[in-house]
């Protein structure tokens, strides 16, 4: 145990204090007392009466537990630097020592917040900058960890101000647009009827108090139920997110693994799980039959044809002011038929061709087609109507050249090349030569054929007619041609044969290899007839027999007894 100070106590010491702590807390000695005379509860625990080593005092004391004792002035949070304070006037000469940029002596060049000069105030000796005051702001820890200290509200006036001007000048051009334009949209003519009571203008009794219609809508609205909230607006719990627990999850009506996706984070379900079912019998034909049934095509159009609007500058918002949208796309839309049937008009009396346009669908005038498509009662498509297939971003099905096939498509085994099918050309980027480039290619290949083989049967038939005689050259004719192989079926071994067979296999093994080395440095056995198959049956079993089998486990065996 070590005492106040740190040191170690000895055996008698510790001894000592032991009791007396026992004393203490029995009441038979007094308390100790800290450096302010009051007296220490001796039953407080040691770890938290014993100071730790950078703030022990050497004596007795609580002190470490107390909070400690700040400056008021220093914890304000309303202490902060004086921003563009100066000190004095400014210097009329640049003085040693101060920034070369601007001249102030608070600070150096690296330092400066002023604009870089081309020629600082060192070597001009002009507009040199007063010295800024160096402020030594001492913050407690509130006042550090404060993110809004120093903050000046006066500084936000301005964008305020700014902000207000320009929804002043906004809202004045729309009451403008409105008193310009004859409109029947009522919110339109709320505006002006309120726009007239601000100035003191009498309104249009018919109308009524634009006051009175706002505090009745305000009235109703708060009323009223919110899509997807519950029927008490006072409590307002939203339960959009919720589902039913009646209802059949979506990953739950199939449950395939190569059916519709499911995704589980929106839990949305695009396709039809079912794909068998019409979708109008259906449970649930996916998001996608709900998203583009009904109006909801047109509704998407609609907001389409908002945003393009107002990309371009119109005032044009569909949340906000659906009617005006509404009105604006039709005008689009007749305006757009207006301008295709102009233009049409002008080409036809342009270019002529009218008769063209004018004749009956190709269904029609052939009266069948081949398409097979299988309606259901209601006439929707069941069968039929398959969904395109993926294409890559690769341009596909693109033929240049005359060609009507691609590169690659085909593939001739006899050369190992690779052309183009419509006219068997391997040139790559050729041009295509048709039925005639097929011809060609048909007629020098078998010519060069038949040249090569001509020539090999005959170069080989004189030279093995000189040295071979007939019967075995006809045996080797069999042997090459023949479905059977060395080693394979039942095998007849002439025994001087292989006895001479042998005999060279230990000559090959003891010179460590073949004995012919050809031009590459690689070892191989030389052939005097120039046949495929020059090993024989006899051959074959003196390489086995002499063949060491290193997996053999008694291949080392050695019998100690002999």
């Amino acid at each position: 145990m070590a005492s106040a100070t740190g040191t170690k106590l000895s055996r008698e010491e510790f001894r000592r204090q032991k009791d007396l702590d026992a004393a203490r807390k029995a009441g038979t000695a007094p308390a100790a007392l800290d450096e302010e005379g009051k007296p220490i509860n001796p039953h407080i625990p040691q770890y938290i009466s014993q100071a730790p080593w950078y703030l022990d005092t050497g004596a007795p004391s609580l002190s470490h537990q107390r909070r400690p004792e700040h400056d008021d002035t220093s914890n304000k949070l309303d202490n902060w630097y004086d921003r563009g304070a100066k000190a004095g006037p400014a210097a009329k000469k640049y003085r040693k020592g101060a920034c070369e940029n601007c001249g102030a002596m608070t600070h150096k060049k690296k330092d400066c917040l002023e604009r870089p000069r081309k020629k600082g105030a060192k070597w001009t000796n002009k507009d040199i900058q007063a010295d800024e005051v160096i402020q030594d702001v001492a913050v407690g820890y509130d006042a550090k960890r404060d993110r809004w200290n120093g903050y000046d509200p006066a500084e936000y006036k301005k964008v305020y101000e700014e902000y207000a001007a320009v929804e002043a000048a906004r809202q004045k051009l729309r009451e403008e647009e409105i008193d310009n334009q004859t409109t029947t949209d009522l919110a339109a003519v709320r505006k002006v009827a309120k726009a007239s009571k601000a100035e003191g203008k009498t309104a249009d009794p018919d109308f009524g108090s634009s006051d009175e219609e706002d505090e009745d809508e305000d009235k109703y609205a708060d009323a009223a139920d919110a899509v997807g909230q519950k029927l008490d607006a006072k409590t307002r719990i939203t339960v959009r997110n919720l589902r039913i627990r009646e209802d059949t999850a979506k990953y739950l009506i199939n449950l395939d693994p190569d059916s519709a996706y499911y995704d589980p984070k929106t839990r949305s379900m695009r396709d039809a799980p079912l794909k068998n079912i019409p979708p109008e019998e259906a449970k649930f034909a996916g998001d996608n039959f709900l998203r583009y049934s009904g109006e909801a095509e047109e509704v998407q159009r609609l907001q389409l044809f908002a945003w393009q609007a107002a990309a371009r500058g119109n005032d044009v918002h569909l949340t906000s002011n659906p009617t005006a949208g509404e009105l604006l796309h039709q005008e689009f839309k007749e305006k757009k038929e207006q301008l295709k049937d102009s233009t049409k008009t002008s080409i036809l009396a342009k270019y002529g061709g009218a008769e063209y346009l004018e004749a009956a669908p190709k269904e029609l005038r052939q009266g069948q087609t081949e398409n097979y498509v299988e309606y259901s009662r209601t006439g929707q498509v069941i069968k039929g109507k398959e969904r395109a297939k993926v294409k890559s971003k690769y341009p596909e099905d693109v033929y240049i050249n005359n060609h009507t096939s691609v590169w690659g498509s085909y593939y001739d085994p006899s050369t190992g090349q690779w052309g183009y099918a419509c006219c068997h050309s391997f040139l790559h980027i050729s041009y295509c030569a048709g039925k005639a480039g097929i011809e060609a290619v048909t007629a020098s290949s078998a010519q060069q054929l038949l040249a090569s083989s001509s020539q090999a049967e005959s170069s080989t038939s004189s030279s093995k007619q000189q040295e071979e005689p007939p019967s075995e050259r006809k045996e080797k004719i069999e042997q090459n041609f023949s479905k059977k192989r060395v080693g394979e079926g039942d095998v007849v071994l002439d025994q001087e044969k292989l006895a001479k067979a042998l005999k060279e296999e230990r000559k090959r093994k003891a010179k460590g290899g073949y004995e012919d080395v050809d031009r590459y440095g690689k070892k191989s056995r030389s052939t005097v007839e120039g046949s495929t198959h020059e090993v024989t049956e006899e051959e074959l079993e003196a390489y086995r027999m002499s063949r060491r089998m290193a997996e053999d486990p008694m291949a080392n065996y050695v019998d100690q007894e002999d």
